[in-house]
């Protein structure tokens, strides 16, 4: 900086300049640097900072970057959405394992083929009652296994308590025949008897009971409709 002094005597006048030389912009600069003033304290990380960051403020480097930038949006707004890398991708995949072999899941069914209740779910009664003709097949509601068989001349009759795991239990009473003994599995598809009126029963029909846990819940709630 350097100072100048001009004298105006007739105007009474003194005029002072200070002269500042222009500081040269770091855009005007050539895109390698020559130097790029490094000082012995700065580490080797601090040179590449110090010239990575030289390169990318260039106004050159950063025009170059925009136009860049721009024409790669522009291209992508017309790539079809289901592209990656050239390659397309299915909307959806589908692995299988040939050698796995696939299970059937059984769902809930009804006993007999047609269904008539007669009398419903009630605080004394903790069951339906199935309208039918003695010998119609009986198949139990769920896949399980037999867990106790009684025949009796009073109460259920004959009846049959079937396991369905998970603390689901049906109980089938009145029946004229049974066809299982206890611990045999059975399907949905299985005859495990036939509807009769024993025990006490005031005619042919089928009792159904199903206990979540040892308590009694309506069958309705849990039988097709």
């Amino acid at each position: 900086m350097k100072k100048l002094i001009l004298h105006l005597p007739k105007y009474r006048l003194v005029m002072h300049f200070n002269l500042t030389k222009r500081r040269k912009s770091r855009f005007d600069e050539p895109f390698i640097p020559s130097k790029l003033n490094l000082r012995r304290k700065y580490r080797i990380g601090g040179y590449i900072h110090r010239f990575v960051r030289h390169i990318f403020e260039h106004k050159a480097v950063k025009k170059i970057l925009g136009t860049n930038i721009a024409l790669m949006l522009v291209f992508s707004s017309f790539m079809p959405t289901n592209t990656l890398g050239g390659t397309s991708v299915p909307d959806s995949i589908v692995v299988t394992d040939a050698n796995v072999p696939l299970t059937t899941i059984t769902s809930i069914h009804n006993p007999v083929k047609e269904v008539k209740i007669t009398q419903g779910y009630r605080f004394y009664h903790p069951g339906i009652d199935m309208d039918g003709f003695t010998g119609d097949p009986i198949t139990p509601i769920r896949k399980g296994k037999v867990l106790s068989i009684s025949r009796s001349k009073f109460a259920y009759g004959n009846s049959i308590i079937v396991d369905h795991g998970e603390g689901m239990t049906s109980l089938y009473a009145h029946l004229s025949k049974i066809e299982v003994v206890e611990g045999q599995e059975v399907d949905t598809f299985d005859e495990i008897g036939k509807m009769g009126a024993t025990g006490r029963s005031s005619g042919d029909h089928l009792h159904l009971e199903i206990r979540d846990h040892g308590v009694p819940v309506n069958p309705l709630t849990v039988l097709p409709r």
